[in-house]
């Protein structure tokens, strides 16, 4: 007899049950770990939260995903050590290869934070089909899955991050909007004529940053709110170099900064026509992944003469007029310090002779004061080492002073020996506080960030040669960041984080919370309290200062794309930009129909 065979046959209808590869680690913890970071990089996405957690977040969470992923891989006794290591070089070779040919705009917040997972995720994928499907070739489709993660990044362009850090991407070989606008722009016109009339700022002017006040208010202007009926009509629109700058009207004349490639300038444009009269162009360039390219601070006009900070931290004084220099002088030098993550973006002030401005550093040199006619510096102070807040003056107590918010806080000066009067606030080194303080009763100020995310409420009062700070009341129910808010009879009128709101002043108590427009920019009519609110998309709406609900009027898109600019209203005309385009409206006169 023949000896039975050791295995039996196959019957017909048996199927082969996939086995594991020899040597094959196990994938339930890096699918797991792929499933849940994309899970929550899903539903984080789409929660409100403020601009520098997320930004927190989306580098805390990668980092994690990269430990736990590479300590699953080196500590995982299924993967040889030979294997380990090659596996390890690929991706970190991979990752070598797209920060060296990468395009500029992608670095390595963008890789770390978004090219890494991404890659992870491919492998991870690849490894589970090869398990499924029994590839013998797995370790060359390693390397493939390596390569098709790390690959994108060699083809794209980023144009930046919105508020809500989704970055713009475009493939990397079409033109950027600087780069189309440079290309467009036209051959420029001979200087502004010596004979034509003198620039001098009226009632109508809007000379400085956010206002004569720095709060955002504009009085004796009344517009038609029937916007069905009466539209804003558009007088004219054209492209401009990328900048978050505000802009400034005086007379016909408008004024703005932006960057021109390698060159930054000082442009002063017709505002009837937006012809450009005259362009002052210094060679510097400040750009950055998150934000961009361009200068951040808004010009500042003063008796004929035009103040202007740029990204780097030049300081110029030119004629309104013409554009021609009267004096140049630059803030690194005084202040020893670098310009911060996202660039100095301090407007000046002109007060008392003297021309302020913010440039920060480690130095004891924050703040600085020089001549407005000549430029020479006066006096330097200590004012923490960052902000992205402008120099403001006010009066408290019957006292002029200048308040300065910075990381370290909030400090009052006397503005014409740099004097420190009073301190307060909370010590955040580093932090980005921007806005400015709001005074809102004889001796009262609203700040935001003054005491951690929120608004403040302060009492400052001055006994004989002393002053006290008492806190009124500190609030979470409005949260601004880099967008400022207004003041209006009682309420402040604000974006909590990216929400629309009204807070009331006298208890800290959130009234309304509704509309969700991004990380924009408002100003007050205040005259017929109204409020103008510019979504982060460039769409413009018109609404009541309503402290019971928001009551919206009218809305329409002015401009293209991320917009965090300030708009203006002057001589019965809206003028707004962004980094690509800038745009001037009329706005209706108002009639007793269209305010009832």
């Amino acid at each position: 007899m023949n000896e039975a065979p050791r295995a039996q046959a196959l019957q017909p209808d048996q199927e082969i049950a996939p086995a594991a590869v020899p040597g094959f680690p196990r994938l339930g913890f890096p699918i797991g770990l792929v499933l849940v970071y994309w899970t929550l990089f899903l539903v984080v996405d789409h929660l409100e939260k403020p601009y520098f957690y997320g930004f927190i977040y989306g580098m805390a969470s990668a980092l994690v995903f990269a430990l736990c992923f590479l300590g699953w891989w080196g500590f995982n006794r299924s993967i040889r050590r030979a294997e380990k290591a090659w596996g390890f070089a690929l991706i970190v070779a991979g990752a070598w290869v797209a920060a060296k040919f990468s395009d500029r705009s992608i670095n390595v917040l963008t890789l770390s934070s978004g090219a890494f997972p991404l890659v992870v995720t491919v492998v991870v994928a690849w490894m589970f089909l090869v398990k499924r499907t029994l590839l013998s070739s797995h370790w060359l489709g390693f390397a493939t899955a390596v390569v098709l993660g790390w690959a994108p990044f060699l083809l794209v362009r980023s144009d930046g991050f919105d508020s809500m850090l989704q970055s713009h991407l475009s493939w990397r070989w079409t033109p950027t909007a600087e780069q189309r606008f440079l290309a467009q722009m036209p051959a420029k016109d001979s200087p502004a004529s010596t004979a034509a009339p003198v620039v001098a700022a009226d009632s109508s002017s809007w000379a400085a940053f956010r206002g004569p006040d720095r709060d955002g208010v504009i009085r004796g202007t009344k517009v038609a709110t029937d916007w069905k009926s009466v539209p804003p009509q558009q007088l004219w629109k054209h492209a401009v170099g990328p900048s978050w700058s505000s802009l400034i009207v005086v007379g016909d004349r408008l004024y703005t900064q932006e960057q021109r490639g390698a060159v930054e300038a000082v442009v002063c444009y017709d505002s009837a026509t937006g012809r450009e009269l005259w362009a002052h162009e210094d060679t510097t360039r400040f750009d950055e992944a998150v934000s961009g390219a361009g200068p951040r601070a808004t010009p500042t006009f003063v008796d004929g003469r035009l103040y202007a900070f740029g990204g780097t931290g030049i300081l110029n004084c030119l004629d309104a007029q013409t554009g021609k220099l009267h004096w140049s002088r630059d803030s690194k030098t005084d202040s020893q310090a670098k310009p911060p993550m996202w660039g100095m973006s301090s407007s000046p002030l002109v007060v008392d002779g003297n021309v302020i401005v913010y440039a920060g550093g480690e130095a004891g040199k924050s703040l600085l004061a020089c001549r407005a006619d000549t430029g020479d510096l006066v006096w330097t102070a200590s004012a923490g080492q960052q902000s992205y807040s402008s120099p403001q003056i006010t009066t408290i107590a019957g006292v002029r002073q200048c308040l300065m918010f910075h990381d370290f806080g909030l400090t009052s000066f006397d503005p014409t020996t740099g004097k420190k009067l009073w301190e307060t606030g909370l010590v955040m080194k580093g932090a980005p506080r921007c806005g400015q303080p709001h005074l809102v009763g004889p001796n009262q100020l609203a700040v935001a960030v003054l005491d951690g995310p929120g608004v403040s409420l302060i009492d400052v009062a001055k006994d004989g040669d002393q002053w006290k700070i008492s806190p009124v009341w500190a609030s979470k129910d409005l949260k601004p960041e880099f967008p400022d808010f207004v003041v209006h009879d009682g309420n402040a009128y604000g974006f909590d984080s990216s929400i629309f709101c009204c807070l009331n002043l006298a208890t800290g108590k959130r009234t309304w919370k509704d509309g969700r427009f991004g990380r924009g920019q408002v100003i007050l009519l205040e005259d017929q309290a109204l409020l103008l609110v510019v979504s982060e998309s460039g769409e413009v709406i018109l609404q009541a200062a309503d402290a019971q609900a928001r009551k919206e009027l009218g809305r329409f898109q002015a401009v293209s794309g991320k917009t965090w600019n300030g708009p203006v209203i002057a001589n019965g005309r809206l003028y707004l930009r962004n980094a690509e385009e800038m745009a001037c409206y009329q706005l209706e006169p108002a009639r007793q129909a269209s305010l009832r």
